[in-house]
């Protein structure tokens, strides 16, 4: 190990501390001297309508529609009578406001405009608009881009705005306001301080390590904190497919034998006719997924073909493809017929499926199982006879709704353990490019580990630390920015 050796031939090739701090990205804005407008409310007839605009025309703007001509208080809502600039016909009478910056949401002078939502009068206000010198329409995302070039929100911020715009259930939105606060960004600005510190050791010793003035131990103390590093982040790293999950939505596979009620379920779970319902077996023969809210989680709900053997080669494909589905399920939903659990189908899919699934320890990363018996309205008034080695399950009937509750609150806690509670614990990580920066920064403090001089040593710590700036600021990686940038509406 380097640590050990007392060449120090490279005292030179190391490039100045830096600290992670939070100020602008440095990103170029495209056509940032203009002033943008667009409507941010949203398309169709509505109460009130939003539009904004952002740039140094801004105010400009605001005087040429409203009377009296003179800005309102900063900040403060005011009644005025909207105007074409040009005609003086009258559009509206709205609420407007001003922004100047740096104290707005882009950092820039903003103002906005609530009118009527009607398309008329929002389409004549945006029409006035367009005739102010220096304003042109903004592109999708332009307002949040400009936020971002000056320093208003880091770009985990800006990942979490997205996700809170896009959120449909309970957990996302949760998470995606967690990391808009930046709580991701902070967890990250901290660990780049932790390796700056490690970093500052290692070049202290590179400077001073003759010097008997040095402290003792410096090395050790950068060693220390990579060793907490490297395990924290390989904690996260295990956890980075549940984050991933919660944004896009666990995968849950309905699968059972023929006529054991899965589409039933499925369309009970989804409150809507996804699957055709019939009592002749085999009915379902290709996979049929839906996107639902599952007890405030998001899931991609699958119906699969009821597996058994020896039929037709249509019906033999839709078990091929539901064996496949299978393979891949985050969570897999089991049913079985209760008045029916002496069939050989029952036996075999008992026996292939789920025994061997319930016999795993789940984490948030295996696959989880529910084993559900349906049409409990069938068994006798005495209660079921079942065999004591029969796995853990729940009684369901979709015919009733008897049982929804158990079956649900289950899902809810099988839910958690798969995507992570946004409610509680360090932030999830949502995105492959969050993994894909954690991942480097983890392999170069492994690279540090391994360096045979301590110059080398430290570049690893100067790469390690580039991905954490890459994961919070971009980079300046404009092809990045432009896809992040592109999943938000014009106005936004």
């Amino acid at each position: 190990m380097w640590r050990g050796l007392l060449t120090l031939a490279a005292r030179g090739a190391r490039g100045p501390l830096r600290p992670c701090t939070r100020q602008g990205s440095g990103t170029s804005v495209p056509g940032s001297g203009a002033t943008i407008f667009a409507l941010s409310s949203g398309q169709g007839r509505c109460g009130i309508a939003v539009i904004r605009t952002s740039g140094p025309a801004s105010g400009h703007a605001l005087r040429s529609l409203t009377a009296p001509r003179d800005l309102p208080q900063a900040r403060r809502a005011c009644l005025r009578l909207l105007s074409d600039p040009r005609s003086g016909e009258p559009l509206d009478r709205a609420l407007v406001l001003w922004f100047p910056g740096p104290q707005s949401f882009t950092g820039e002078d903003c103002a906005e405009f609530h009118v009527h939502g009607g398309p008329a009068v929002v389409s004549g206000v945006l029409q006035a608009l367009g005739r102010v010198p220096g304003l042109r329409p903004a592109e999708a995302g332009e307002f949040t881009r400009r936020a971002f070039a000056h320093g208003k929100l880091s770009l985990t911020e800006v990942e979490g705005l997205a996700d809170l715009i896009h959120a449909e259930t309970e957990a996302q939105r949760r998470q995606a306001l967690r990391q808009l606060d930046g709580e991701l960004g902070h967890l990250c600005r901290g660990w780049a301080d932790t390796l700056t510190k490690a970093l500052a050791h290692v070049e202290a010793y590179i400077d001073f390590g003759e010097d008997d003035n040095l402290e003792e131990g410096v090395l050790e103390q950068a060693d220390s904190q990579v060793r907490e590093l490297e395990v924290t982040l390989g904690a996260h790293l295990r956890d980075a497919r549940r984050g991933q999950r919660l944004r896009s939505g666990a995968h849950v596979v309905v699968a059972g034998p023929p006529n054991a009620g899965k589409s039933s379920l499925v369309n009970l779970l989804s409150r809507k006719p996804v699957s055709i319902v019939s009592p002749e077996p085999g009915t379902t023969r290709d996979v049929l997924e839906t996107p639902v809210d599952l007890a405030g989680f998001p899931a991609l709900l699958s119906d699969t073909a009821g597996l058994r053997e020896g039929m037709g080669p249509v019906e033999q494909e839709g078990v091929r493809r539901a064996r496949e589905r299978l393979e891949q399920a985050d969570i897999i939903l089991a049913v079985l017929d209760a008045s029916d659990l002496a069939s050989p189908s029952s036996c075999n899919f008992l026996d292939v499926v789920v025994k061997p699934a319930a016999g795993r320890s789940p984490d948030g990363n295996s696959q989880h199982l529910l084993l559900v018996l349906n049409k409990s309205d069938l068994l006798p008034p005495g209660g079921p006879d079942l065999s004591p080695d029969l796995p853990p399950h729940l009684l369901l009937s979709c015919l009733t709704g008897e049982g929804l509750v158990d079956l649900l609150e289950a899902l809810r806690k099988e839910l958690a353990a798969v995507c992570g509670d946004p409610s509680t614990g360090p932030p999830l990580l949502t995105r492959a490019r969050h993994q894909h920066h954690l991942q480097g920064c983890l392999d170069a403090l492994g690279h540090y580990k391994q360096a045979k001089d301590v110059s080398l040593a430290a570049e690893a710590l100067r790469v390690a630390r580039g991905h954490l700036a890459h994961l919070t600021s971009g980079g300046g990686t404009e092809e990045i920015l432009d896809i992040i940038f592109r999943d938000f509406c014009v106005g936004k």
